[in-house]
C-alpha cells in the first residue's frame, strides 16, 4: 500500500487513537515519521514510542498521552502538503494559539519546534501544528 502523504497519515492515526481513547497506536516507520514523534515526546505531548515488527514490516508503536481522561493533544493539523509547501524564515514564525501550541518544522539541522528554529535562527518547512 503506497500513501501520497505519509506524514499526513501518521498524523491522522495519532488523531484517530485519541478519539477512540487507545492507550497506543502503530504507524509505518520512517526515520522522519520516528523524528516527528519524539519531537512530540519532548515537547510533552505523547507517552512514548517504539520501533517493533509488525508482519516483517517496521512499526512504530506510539504512546498516546492524556490528562484527566482527555487527551493531551487538542488539534494537531498538518501545514505543509505535498501539493503546497509552507517555508517560512525564522523571524517569520508566529506563535501557535497565543504560545500553547507548537509548529513542528524541518530544518537542516533536523525536526525541531518553532521555538527552538527561533533560538537557532534557522528556517525551514512547516510540517504540522500541535496544540
Amino acid at each position: 500500500m503506497s500513501f501520497q502523504d505519509p506524514i499526513s497519515d501518521c498524523l491522522t492515526r495519532i488523531r484517530n487513537g485519541l478519539m477512540r481513547g487507545k492507550d497506543n497506536v502503530l504507524v509505518p516507520y520512517s526515520k522522519l515519521k520516528h523524528e516527528l514523534i519524539n519531537v512530540l515526546i519532548a515537547e510533552g505531548y505523547l507517552k512514548s514510542c517504539n520501533k517493533t515488527e509488525l508482519d516483517n514490516k517496521p512499526m512504530i508503536e506510539v504512546g498516546l498521552k492524556y490528562h484527566n481522561e482527555k487527551p493531551v493533544i487538542k488539534e494537531l493539523k498538518r501545514i505543509s502538503k505535498p501539493s503546497l509547501r509552507k517555508y517560512s524564515s525564522a523571524s517569520d514564525f508566529e506563535t501557535v494559539k497565543g504560545g500553547l501550541g507548537a509548529y513542528i518544522i524541518s530544518t537542516n539541522q533536523g525536526l525541531m519546534t518553532d521555538k527552538d528554529a527561533k533560538a537557532n535562527n534557522v528556517g525551514g518547512e512547516i510540517l504540522c501544528e500541535v496544540f
